[in-house]
């Protein structure tokens, strides 16, 4: 099932506008704004397996639109610039 509003490669400006991005906060990391939980914590739970209730969970300052939005981030970032992915030796 699709979401409502959702479209192939469309990333929505509005879930991009909840990432922020402050030298003085987390070192500058891509932040959801409001909290200090950084937008690669995210993904690496999304990525570990965690549905955005088990996030939710672990970090209550989180909304469920904040992980969408460090989910949109990750999709924003992984269009910018191709690259090819070696295998280490």
């Amino acid at each position: 099932m699709t979401p409502v509003g959702w479209q192939h490669g469309a990333v929505k400006d509005d879930l991009l506008a909840l990432i922020s991005i402050d030298p003085t906060i987390c070192h500058g990391q891509p932040c959801v704004k409001g909290t200090r939980i950084m937008v690669t914590i995210v993904l690496d739970a999304l990525a570990a397996g965690l549905d955005a209730a088990e996030i939710l969970r672990h970090h209550p300052t989180l909304t469920s639109n904040g992980v969408r939005a460090a989910a949109a981030y990750g999709a924003w970032l992984a269009k910018q610039e191709i690259r090819t992915l070696t295998p280490t030796p």
